[in-house]
């Protein structure tokens, strides 16, 4: 599965219509975290449209990029906090970050489980991840003219299988990208419009999923099975028949 480049997803962002998605999108992320003073913030993915949500009130906020989508540097005025990265082998020890945001990269991951089991890895015990993956019935994934619309769109029972699978407990839904993805500049002049009224009526045709989980600590383990005891095969040899003497 090829991955969006860094650039396309930078433009996507500087138009009318990714200012409006990251508008939406942005907030329905800062009401699921409301506060992330004193705590260690990592992105995945394409997450720079969003951490400047959190740099201030963080202890620490760092933006890893796949190797496969490309790196630009972040912020762009102060010291980069961004890094060009494996997803399944993160630069960071076990247990490091307390919140993990994971925009633009689930969906157009390789190996999903891989890059949700190494989130957990890097994630302490009483730590949190926070999903935003495009909804798989919603008009967003349908238009591949944006990035919502590339890679594997997910319905809620893919997703919620997929971090249980991966030692995560679901905790919190949040939807988001009612408005349709018309990038003309009369029609978002109703965008809020369109943002209020479905929320309100709870519409299945939401852009994307948000979705908070947060680390299981004492997962199950699948038992090993029983190694089997292996018995050498004995090659036959030639036995005499009963009253046949055997030749010296």
């Amino acid at each position: 599965m090829s991955s969006l480049d860094v650039i396309d997803l930078r433009n996507f962002y500087g138009h009318r219509l990714g200012t409006v998605a990251r508008r939406f999108i942005g907030r329905a992320i800062r009401a699921v975290w409301t506060d992330t003073s004193g705590q260690r913030v990592l992105g995945v993915g394409y997450t720079t449209p969003y951490l400047g949500l959190f740099r201030e009130e963080a202890e620490r906020c760092l933006a890893f990029m796949p190797a496969t989508q490309g790196v630009l540097k972040w912020p762009t005025a102060r010291p980069s906090l961004a890094s060009l990265v494996d997803p399944a082998e993160m630069p960071l020890p076990d247990a490091s970050v307390d919140r993990v945001l994971l925009v633009h990269g689930l969906e157009m991951s390789e190996d999903a489980a891989a890059l949700l089991r190494e989130v957990w890895r890097v994630l302490n015990a009483g730590g949190r991840l926070l999903v935003v993956v495009p909804n798989r019935r919603g008009l967003w994934a349908r238009m591949d003219t944006t990035p919502f619309g590339q890679g594997r769109p997910y319905s809620r029972t893919q997703i919620t299988g997929l971090l249980r699978d991966t030692w995560f407990t679901p905790m919190s839904w949040g939807e988001a990208l009612y408005v349709p993805p018309v990038s003309r500049a009369w029609f978002l002049r109703s965008a809020v419009a369109w943002e209020r009224a479905g929320a309100t009526i709870s519409a299945p045709f939401n852009g994307v999923h948000l979705v908070e989980a947060s680390k299981q600590v004492y997962r199950v383990i699948p038992a090993r099975r029983a190694r089997r005891k292996l018995v050498p095969a004995l090659n036959p040899g030639l036995v005499p028949a009963p009253g046949i003497p055997a030749r010296g």
